[in-house]
């Protein structure tokens, strides 16, 4: 006779409290691709209540406090992200992710997690998506500006949709380039336009608040994933660089939160859900510029794959 799972009503399961290893195991990139792909094209659609992120500033000097929280068929969450650079200073990181999953029928807690490790696996998988949707399947020349935890998520999950030729890393300090190079199989460049000449594939996950990539260094037809630089005064890239055809994970964060696309005054062509849906058609051998700042949805789909694989239970 076969086992049958036992049904446990929402209001009487435990409250999960997931640290970072747990949360590892249990959230494959096979099962977010497919969910990232959905959550972009319902974001694009309007089937997301997604308010924009609040900032909030903290006593100390660059400290701040985003709280991110979405709603969407199945999963609603809030994500709290505190930036402390200090931390460095107490052996601890200077970015923070933790993330409340909430029945989105009734409103109680399902789990806290920490979400170190959720942010910088669907960070990159929103990137493989939008390479799967843009690029085609011959082999790929990579370069990646930065060298830090999104440098080596990027490279895992790029490698998932389509060939890589090689990888060239760049790091705004060395003291982990060479690790880093070590670790994704690629090359450490001493110089960011080394890296980026040639490549068919470029990405940008730095810290930097002035810009790093110009635009004079790519190649026609290069695919640009713009990850950092995450508030209205930073910036990655140069104006030659921004005045390519751009592409945005949600246009209207985009344009209020995205000094490269504010201070270059570029034009957003479309989303990146409008394009994975088949409403928009990018021109061919066009340079594109992908914008992403981490949408609340994508933080929201992937907490729930991890409930479910955590809890056995779906839907």
């Amino acid at each position: 006779m076969a086992h049958r799972k036992t049904f446990i009503p929402a209001m009487t399961r435990p409250l999960l409290l997931l640290d970072n290893d747990a949360v590892r195991r249990h959230l494959s990139l096979e099962a977010l691709l497919p969910a990232i792909e959905k959550a972009l094209i319902d974001l694009s659609a309007g089937r997301v209540v997604q308010p924009m992120r609040t900032v909030m500033e903290l006593p100390a000097p660059g400290s701040l406090l985003f709280v991110k929280p979405a709603f969407t068929a199945g999963a609603l969450a809030t994500k709290l992200i505190t930036q402390m650079p200090d931390n460095a200073a107490r052996g601890l990181p200077t970015m923070i992710a933790t993330l409340v999953l909430l029945d989105p029928e009734t409103g109680r807690p399902l789990a806290v997690m920490d979400a170190t490790w959720l942010t910088e696996l669907r960070t990159a998988a929103v990137s493989a998506v939008a390479t799967r949707a843009l690029r085609d399947q011959q082999p790929k020349r990579l370069a990646i500006l930065g060298s830090g935890a999104l440098a080596r998520s990027h490279a895992l999950a790029l490698r998932a949709v389509v060939p890589l030729r090689n990888i060239r890393i760049w790091p705004p300090t060395r003291v982990n380039a060479e690790r880093c190079a070590i670790d994704i199989d690629g090359t450490a460049c001493a110089d960011a336009e080394s890296a980026v000449r040639d490549a068919d594939i470029v990405v940008t996950v730095t810290n930097s608040s002035t810009p790093v990539l110009m635009g004079r260094w790519l190649k026609p037809g290069a695919l640009v994933h713009a990850v950092g630089a995450p508030r209205p005064g930073w910036r990655e890239l140069d104006d030659e660089a921004m005045a390519n055809y751009v592409i945005a994970d949600h246009r209207a964060a985009a344009e209020t939160e995205s000094g490269d696309v504010i201070l270059s005054g570029a034009k957003v062509q479309c989303e990146i859900g409008e394009v994975l849906a088949g409403q928009v058609a990018v021109p061919p051998d066009v340079t594109v510029i992908f914008k992403a700042l981490g949408q609340a949805v994508e933080d929201a789909v992937a907490a729930r794959l991890v409930y479910e694989a955590v809890t056995g239970l779906s839907g």
